[in-house]
């Protein structure tokens, strides 16, 4: 199930042209990550209450179909995440790096495809937003 955003497509410069490649978390976007039935469900969610402007959701489409979420910069540590929520991106004295894989906008882009695109009135999703798509802490 591919969604798409009726909106022109806007291009980051992190963004390939062609095929994916790996982007290193938190230098262009934190990224939090979520497997399976549960990501799509609250993409979906998160898609719906912005009218279909949510923000980049890239899915991978084999193996545990992880969905993920592309926040801000620094973005991903303004919430607290529930458990079987990964966050990725720049941590105060974190020195793992996490690569994540961005597909283009249009060809073949396999195993990686968007769920939900970028555009210029949400570069990003938002943190909060996300966070309440989620349900209430503990969940």
């Amino acid at each position: 199930m591919t969604m798409t955003n009726a909106i022109p497509h806007y291009r980051p410069e992190w963004i390939p042209l062609a095929g994916h490649q790996l982007r290193v978390s938190g230098v262009h976007f934190d990224a939090i990550r979520i497997q399976g039935v549960r990501g799509e469900q609250v993409a979906a969610e998160l898609i719906e209450a912005a009218d279909g402007d949510a923000g980049p959701v890239v899915c991978e489409a084999v193996g545990f179909r992880w969905m993920y979420f592309l926040l801000a910069p620094g973005a991903a540590r303004t919430c607290e995440w529930p458990l079987g929520v990964q966050r990725f991106g720049s941590g105060a004295g974190s020195r793992t790096v996490t690569y994540i894989g961005v597909p283009a906008l249009d060809g073949n882009t396999w195993p990686l495809q968007w769920y939900s695109e970028p555009t210029a009135t949400a570069p990003y999703v938002e943190a909060v937003r996300l966070r309440a798509a989620l349900g209430p802490r503990g969940t």
